[in-house]
Parts: structure tokens; C-alpha cells; sequence
């Protein structure tokens, strides 16, 4: 079974390397219920359809699978339950591990969030700079509960 194990973390703005290209990303839920969230992305000129269990913390099966990108256009357009979450990722390589940086736009603006896949739950991981306050397992963080039509509140500065 494909499972998904990552740990994420708010973005310190003022230690962020700015100079680094990113890929705009749409996505919307099909599906949001408490066993799973069926999601459908558009990443660049890739589209794909993702099923994930909904255990809150830092492990989570996931099944993702390549669509047409017209298939992913129709279903964002027409069938899903919230509202789409637009973001740009950037991969950052970081002492031998890609991070996935997202920079959220629309609803979600000023948010920046850092996640790190991990090879197994109890995997050291060196953590940059600019990766401030850990916030794996927190729901308000999902971006099943971003796209729910609730306005992103930038943290205060001690939060992140």
C-alpha cells in the first residue's frame, strides 16, 4: 500500500531564498469525508487524481494516479465541494532531501508552508533555516481544510 510520510512546517519569510522558480499548482476536493479526501490537481501541464486516508499526523495511505488535463479541468470547474487552492511549489534540495515549499494564493494568500517526505516515521531530518514552527497533525494546515472557504490568517510572528 503507498503510503505518504511527511512532516510540515510554516515558512520563516526573512530566511527564504526568493530566487528560486516555482510551478503554479490548482487543486480541489472531490470528496472530503473522515475516512478519506479524494483530490484532483493540476501541476503545471500534469494532472492528477489522489485518494488519502484521513488519519491526522504524519503517516497517511495514498493512491495518486495521472489524468488528462482536461479531465482535471472539468472536474475543478464542476464537481468540486470547496473552493480550489492556488498555489506555486517550489522544490528546494536540502542536505540530501527535496522539500516541498508552497506559496498560497487566492483565499489562502500569505501563507507559506514546508513539507519533507520521509522515508519512515522515525527518519532524522536536518532542518533548514527558513523552516519555522512544526505543523504536522495540525488540520487547519491540510489543504482539504485550506479549500474549505475559510480565509488563511497569517500566524503572528512568535508563531512561526
Amino acid at each position: 500500500m503507498p503510503l505518504e510520510i511527511e512532516r510540515k512546517f510554516l515558512v520563516k519569510l526573512e530566511n527564504w531564498n526568493t530566487n528560486i522558480e516555482g510551478i503554479p499548482y490548482r487543486q480541489g476536493y472531490l470528496s472530503i469525508n473522515d475516512k478519506n479526501v479524494v483530490r484532483v490537481r493540476v501541476k503545471g501541464t500534469v494532472a492528477t487524481i489522489t485518494i488519502k486516508s484521513h488519519e491526522i499526523g504524519i503517516s497517511r495511505s495514498e493512491h495518486e494516479y495521472e489524468i488528462p488535463i482536461e479531465d482535471a479541468d472539468y472536474l475543478m470547474n464542476n464537481l468540486c465541494v470547496n473552493e480550489i487552492i492556488e498555489k506555486t511549489r517550489y522544490k528546494v534540495p536540502y542536505k540530501g532531501k527535496v522539500w516541498d515549499v508552497d506559496e498560497f494564493h487566492g483565499n489562502n494568500n500569505g501563507l507559506w508552508l514546508a513539507e519533507i517526505e520521509l522515508d519512515h516515521e522515525e527518519e532524522d531530518v536536518n532542518i533548514p533555516s527558513w523552516a519555522g514552527k512544526e505543523v504536522t497533525g495540525e488540520i487547519q494546515y491540510y489543504n482539504a481544510y485550506l479549500s474549505n472557504c475559510l480565509l488563511y490568517t497569517s500566524p503572528s510572528p512568535r508563531d512561526s
